[in-house]
């Protein structure tokens, strides 16, 4: 058997609260658990250098030349200017495989070292961006008529898929948290494609950690209060709730997020917890009855199966990632409409004994998602990407550039 390649990390996000930054993380203590080397290249607050065990961390500070693709979550447009030092770093490592996770500022920046220095490339896909761009679009075009943003908001997104997939086509093996993406990536750039899911912490994420007190019903939503998670739609499930009679609930709302005064002016039973994090979270996801996720662009939705974990049946659309995560009637509902989303929380409210075994059937879902599954299944595809460029086996020699140090602790 081969030795796990050299691997050299660069996520989009890691000190960010969202999905990849949480995979990125996970990621780091699985190779620290198996002792496999990795290299991880990040944009963060400063710059900085830190090993633990086989983990390196390279963080490059973000400048303020670019733009916040949302609160938490900038582009620096001048992240080259760290291209030398990173350079440095991965010579000094010498990677066998190179992994980014989107055309970021960082995916951009490895995907120039990994082609000047002929490292086999492989990407994941984490972020539906084309789907961002239309519904993003079709916000800043306001003053058209609604035939009008949508049009445009449909060109937005067309062209914008051209062009990511223009990037992906780049890299050797790509990796999709889905089927149905798995299947939509390969016809749209001709590269192989393997699963790479989400697991979740079980011991973190526990029903036992439940201390609520009080009778409502809990609707409980976890996630960025952005457009492109179809926030506004928990405005028009609150109102639908209170027509059909049904007033004993309240929405607990976690995250932040362009969206939240509107939120606030439009909500009437809605409690806000800010961003949560730990112990503190796990809390938020245990006091809750049902969760609801209302994005369509969610391409996974660890949200969802920290909810499961939690004990927690979840109502999900039947567009995007979340909707593989659930077994409908068992684990929570599948909704087509506004209408399905009322009826699903209103028989959860209602019929306690269905809503007991759905905590169950929850609980029992999460505990077979292993991260260290996910990350086996990454490897598997590192051993493919090495295959496809001849690499297998050997060790690829990256000769240190001349005045770049090795990394160092600080």
């Amino acid at each position: 058997m081969e030795p796990a390649p050299r691997v050299a990390f660069f996520p989009d996000a890691y000190h960010e609260v969202d999905g990849v930054a949480n995979t990125a993380r996970q990621f780091e203590l699985f190779a620290i658990r198996r002792n496999l080397p990795l290299l991880t290249v990040f944009g963060g607050a400063k710059n900085g250098v830190e090993i633990e065990g086989p983990v390196t961390r390279v963080e490059c500070a973000r400048g303020r030349i670019g733009f916040a693709l949302d609160k938490k979550h900038d582009f620096d447009l001048a992240f080259w200017r760290h291209y030398k030092r990173v350079e440095g770093a991965i010579s000094n490592f010498a990677p066998q495989v190179l992994h980014i996770t989107g055309p970021s500022d960082v995916g951009q920046l490895g995907a120039l070292i990994a082609h000047r220095l002929r490292i086999p490339l492989v990407a994941s896909w984490h972020t539906n961006l084309h789907e961002y761009a239309e519904q993003r679009g079709r916000g800043l075009f306001w003053f058209f008529s609604d035939a009008w943003r949508n049009r445009l908001g449909r060109a937005m997104r067309k062209a914008s898929l051209r062009a990511i997939f223009r990037f992906y086509r780049i890299a050797s093996v790509l990796f999709a948290p889905n089927p149905e993406l798995m299947d939509f990536l390969e016809h749209g750039t001709g590269k192989p494609c393997f699963p790479m899911g989400r697991g979740v912490d079980t011991t973190l994420f526990n029903p036992d950690r439940r201390d609520r007190t009080s009778t409502e019903f809990v609707i409980g939503y976890v996630g960025r209060l952005t457009v492109e998670k179809n926030i506004r739609f928990l405005a028009e499930l609150e109102h639908a709730l209170i027509d059909a009679g049904f007033r004993d609930f309240r929405l607990l709302i976690v995250g932040q997020g362009a969206e939240e005064p509107w939120l606030r002016a439009n909500l009437q039973h809605a409690d806000y917890a800010g961003v949560l994090k730990g112990e503190a979270l796990a809390r938020a996801y245990a006091d809750m009855d049902v969760f609801v996720f209302p994005s369509r662009t969610d391409t996974y939705g660890n949200v969802v199966l920290e909810a499961l974990a939690s004990g927690v049946p979840a109502v999900v659309t039947e567009s995007g990632g979340p909707r593989f995560i659930i077994s409908h009637g068992e684990t929570g509902f599948v909704a087509r409409d506004l209408q399905d989303f009322v009826l699903y929380v209103r028989v959860l409210a209602t019929e306690r004994k269905l809503l007991e075994g759905m905590r169950a059937a929850a609980r029992n879902h999460a505990l077979d998602a292993s991260w260290d599954k996910v990350f086996e299944a990454v490897y598997a595809g590192y051993d493919r990407a090495l295959r496809n460029c001849g690499t297998v086996g050997k060790t690829i020699q990256i000769k240190q550039q001349p005045g770049v140090p090795a990394p160092r602790l600080g």
